[in-house]
């Protein structure tokens, strides 16, 4: 272990939610990647025909920019670090459309191929921690941004482990703002029977620790996968490790 062991007390805690990528899946990477791919052919088109320097996508970029929100979003938030903008277009829009959602829907298109040719697999101290927590009567529920979850967590064989998924289809439907906007963890919660004031959130992203930490959940855990730590603890953190097997339920 890389830390202090974190305890979930069964007297404070009735959930816990977590988010996917890079919590439950190994699968943050592989979207760092697909925006990658995504980013670097467009900024340097941009900077051939603006005749301009190519200055590439970071790890950077990605952690503060795109990881853990809705694709669109990710994509205008960072063309505007860049001073950027694009009309934002439709969902419809094909890959090739130079729109805030053709570049979404472009890195998608990389997404899925990466994940046909990796596959996709589940950290297996998450999946031992989730299993802790539902022998001792805790609800465990998942969220994520991507409206791919179903997909993943079925390729990764972990769909049947949460009692509730509250991914980008739901809050598409429901009309549910992105993270930082607590709403999708509050709503995951909710569907197991918790209120924030009882539930935790274990999440990778800033933005989600920052969801987490604006729902009123009673415990926010980051999990660093990459450098992260410090910037996990300023978005409010209660604690951060390296992995899940730095947590523990209470005996």
């Amino acid at each position: 272990m890389s830390g202090p062991t974190v305890i979930i007390s069964r007297d404070a805690i009735d959930a816990v939610v977590f988010d996917m990528d890079g919590v439950v899946t190994q699968t943050a990477a592989v979207h760092a990647a697909a925006w990658t791919a995504l980013f670097d052919a467009y900024l340097a088109v941009n900077a051939q025909r603006e005749r301009g320097a190519f200055v590439p996508f970071t790890q950077s970029d990605y952690l503060r920019f795109v990881d853990g929100k809705p694709r669109y979003d990710g994509v205008r938030d960072f063309l505007a670090s860049r001073g950027l903008t694009l009309p934002w277009g439709d969902p419809s829009d094909p890959p090739e459309a130079e729109t805030v959602c053709g570049l979404g829907n472009r890195k998608d298109a990389h997404f899925h191929r990466l994940v046909a040719e990796q596959g996709v697999r589940p950290y297996p101290s998450t999946v031992a921690l989730i299993g802790q927590l539902k022998s001792a009567g805790l609800r465990v529920a998942i969220i994520s941004a991507s409206k791919n979850t179903t997909k993943i967590l079925e390729a990764a064989g972990v769909r049947g482990l949460f009692e509730a998924q509250v991914d980008g289809e739901v809050a598409a439907d429901l009309g549910l703002p992105g993270k930082p906007d607590p709403a999708v963890f509050v709503e995951a919660a909710r569907r197991v029977g918790a209120a924030p004031d009882r539930a935790a959130v274990v999440e990778d992203a800033i933005a989600g620790v920052e969801a987490g930490r604006r729902g009123g959940f009673a415990l926010v855990i980051g999990v660093d996968r990459g450098g992260n730590r410090e910037a996990l603890a300023a978005a409010g953190a209660d604690a951060v490790v390296g992995d899940l097997a730095e947590v523990r339920l209470a005996d």
